[in-house]
């Protein structure tokens, strides 16, 4: 089944694109959420009076990414945790908390475009990609390093 995209969406497309999508996906998830409609003649020939408008948004929304991802080359998020005696974590440091301390530091991103495969669990410093816009990745530096409360004891 063709669908028309209203908004921009992760594995899929951009608004305004023309995608094919199972059917089940389509009635089930994508329209209901008004997340696209259905790509009928009628609905086609309005996108197409809309697509200036649509090119227009999506290199304003770029270009505002663009400036988001050049702020945040020099953002550092530090994290103090409990550690062992290699260096391994009691814990671990997530993307929700990584958008948190982000939070606090004035930069509001969705947790969901903090790319992490995988929770940090030692100690050290590790670059993480956060995915701005689609072509707009920038990288933060995460910085893990022992509780020094811990330590003491």
């Amino acid at each position: 089944m063709e669908v028309i995209l209203r908004q921009d969406v992760d594995e899929l497309g951009l608004e305004g694109d023309i995608v094919k999508v199972a059917k089940g996906y389509a009635r089930n998830y994508l329209i209901p959420q008004s997340m696209a409609l259905e790509a009928s003649e009628h609905n086609r020939k309005a996108l197409e009076l809309q697509r200036k408008k649509i090119e227009l948004k999506r290199v304003r929304v770029k270009e505002e990414a663009e400036k988001v991802k050049v702020a945040m080359e020099d953002v550092v998020v530090t994290f103090s945790q409990k550690a062992g005696e290699e260096g391994k974590l009691y814990g671990s440091v997530t993307s929700m908390d990584v958008a948190s301390q982000l939070k606090d530091q004035g930069i509001d991103i969705d947790r969901r475009k903090i790319v992490m495969e995988k929770p940090i669990k030692e100690l050290g410093e590790f670059e993480v990609g956060v995915k701005i816009y689609p072509e707009v990745t920038a990288t933060i530096k995460v910085v893990v390093k022992a509780d020094e409360e811990a330590q003491e004891e």
